[in-house]
């Protein structure tokens, strides 16, 4: 430690013998010796504490704080910092100059001696960058820069360059320096404004005068709405100068709207739930329905009778949805207050029935259609019209198919009926030109009983 303070208050110190082999196995000898004489811990005092206050050289407690107690080095038994023998390396206070700078400044600093003959540049120069500010000759600003009106005139526009040079566009303080005794007041917008103009004709002139060569004028010049910054800023002062009774009442109209929004989708759920309770218990009727009029008709071709009963059909439940106006699918329209998806639109109701639904995918498979097109306004609105008449069109094979078979069991009834005669149907119903196919009949079966 006397050393060390030596060295800090420049005194002579007597010369360091240089450290050889001989020495320093000398030295670990004699301390090998001397540990064979070490004292003990006395008896009731922790190890820890005894380590504080003696070593085995019987040493005192170092003045500054060391690493022993982290395992490096020999651990407890060491308690003193081994510092190094030899002299520590000077240094001195001296000058320097930073080449980012162009005014000459000379400045000091700490600098080993070592390192005065090595030619090493200001290590922090690198981070100095700086903008290019284009410039422009008194011929391009009379050809392009020239305003009509008086607003801003060849030395206003030299001024602005300028500041713009020197403080690197921080448009803030340009506005602070700006010289309001010779040119007048200018706002941050008018600055902003009248620089990014002249950015944008210069690059668009160059860019003309420099046409022949590749990718000339390519990069769009930058558009400074000032009216936009404006209203902008006028925004964010009303909304920093609000009271606390305004952000109150506006935090309690937000709360309202979000349990509006609440209830309204728990109105949604409910009717939806409702909608498919009442499909389900519709679906179950005509079921049993049916089932009912095959169990009569099977009673009647079974005693030939020739009684025939009126039973509902299919076709007219068909011709009176479309007559309605019921027919197809009706899409729900979104209209909430936050933010969805256009896409959204075009997804099926909840109330739809899955036989429906895959009638409507062998629909779109058949047409060729596109089963996800891209979610434009113009897209979704004759996407679901399309599927609206897909649906219309699928009911309309199922009534045509439930008619054809009606006519022919008719057919058969009155051939049973009377033997010997044959019921001939008229050419105007029979279609000739539509083609129903067969396995229609087996998937769409239920179309109209889901609709």
């Amino acid at each position: 430690m006397t050393t060390d303070v030596r060295d800090i208050l420049d005194i002579e110190r007597p010369a360091t013998p240089e450290i050889t082999r001989d020495s320093f196995l000398a030295t670990k000898k004699r301390n090998f010796e001397k540990t064979k004489g070490a004292s003990k811990r006395p008896e009731g005092m922790n190890r820890e504490v005894f380590a504080l206050l003696y070593n085995d050289n019987k040493d005192a407690p170092p003045l500054l704080p060391t690493d022993t107690a982290l395992g490096i080095g020999s651990g407890y038994k060491q308690v003193k910092a081994r510092l190094g023998m030899k002299k520590v390396r000077k240094w001195e206070w001296a000058p320097f100059s930073n080449p980012a700078r162009t005014d000459g400044a000379v400045f000091h600093h700490w600098r080993r001696i070592n390192d005065e003959q090595k030619d090493i540049p200001y290590p922090f120069a690198k981070f100095n960058k700086q903008l290019e500010i284009p410039q422009y000759t008194m011929a391009e600003y009379n050809q392009h820069l020239q305003t009509n009106t008086q607003k801003w005139s060849k030395e206003q526009t030299d001024h602005l360059f300028d500041l713009a040079k020197r403080f690197d566009l921080r448009f803030i303080i340009m506005a602070d320096r700006w010289d309001r005794v010779q040119f007048g007041l200018k706002s941050v917008e008018d600055l902003k404004e009248r620089y990014y103009e002249v950015i944008g004709i210069l690059s668009k002139a160059k860019g003309q005068n420099a046409s022949n060569g590749a990718g000339a004028g390519d990069k769009k010049p930058f558009v400074f709405d000032i009216e936009h910054e404006r209203r902008r800023k006028d925004q964010l002062k009303k909304l920093f100068e609000r009271t606390s009774q305004q952000v109150k009442e506006e935090q309690n109209l937000l709360n309202e709207l979000r349990k509006i929004e609440a209830r309204k989708k728990e109105r949604e759920r409910k009717t939806q739930d409702l909608q498919k309770l009442i499909s389900q218990a519709d679906q179950q009727g005509d079921a049993a329905t049916n089932a009912q009029n095959a169990r009569k008709y099977e009673k009647k071709l079974h005693k030939k009778k020739i009684h025939h009963q009126p039973r509902p059909s299919k076709v007219d439940s068909v011709v009176n949805a479309i007559e309605v106006g019921t027919s197809g699918i009706k899409f729900a329209d979104l209209r909430g207050s936050g933010v969805s998806l256009r896409s959204q639109k075009m997804k099926l109701p909840a109330n739809i029935g899955q036989r429906k639904v895959k009638a409507l995918e062998q629909a779109i498979q058949e047409f060729k259609v596109d089963p996800a097109p891209p979610p434009t306004e113009d897209i979704c609105n004759a996407f679901n019209e399309l599927r609206s008449d897909m649906v219309l069109l699928c009911e309309l094979r199922t009534a045509l198919s439930t008619c054809i078979y009606e006519m022919e069991s008719l057919k058969h009834q009155y051939e049973a009926a009377c033997p010997g005669k044959t019921l001939n149907i008229p050419a105007s119903l029979i279609p000739s030109t539509l083609q129903v196919k067969s396995e229609s009949t087996d998937n769409l079966a239920g179309l109209t009983n889901n609709s």
